[in-house]
């Protein structure tokens, strides 16, 4: 069973930093593109940031300049590294890779 599992979500104030990581069971996810989608109450899942197995990437415009998503394919892991959260950044964050998805993480921006 394919699995990829979440991690680093947390509690920040607007403004901050946060990296959250997106751990895959197997190497075989190092061949193909992943990406990063978020969900807020009451809203659609939407994505957020996806990376090519080459590293190409692709962003959102509501994140755009403030996340920066990367891949280490020898630990197996994906990343999202945010900056200047904002309140509406608050959403619980999941990875994606061909049709398996982790549980997510959760990202809240409070003062």
């Amino acid at each position: 069973q394919e699995q990829l599992v979440e991690s680093g979500g947390g509690l920040v104030q607007p403004g901050g930093s946060l990296r959250v990581s997106c751990a895959a069971s197997r190497s075989i996810f190092n061949q193909y593109g992943m990406a990063w989608y978020r969900q807020a109450p009451g809203k659609e899942r939407e994505m957020v940031a996806t990376i090519t197995s080459e590293g190409d990437t692709n962003y959102a415009d509501s994140v755009k300049g403030r996340f920066t998503i990367s891949r280490d394919n020898a630990k197996n892991t994906v990343y999202l590294q945010m900056n200047s959260l904002k309140l509406e950044d608050t959403a619980l964050y999941l990875c994606t890779a061909l049709e398996y998805w982790g549980q997510g993480t959760q990202v809240t921006v409070s003062s």
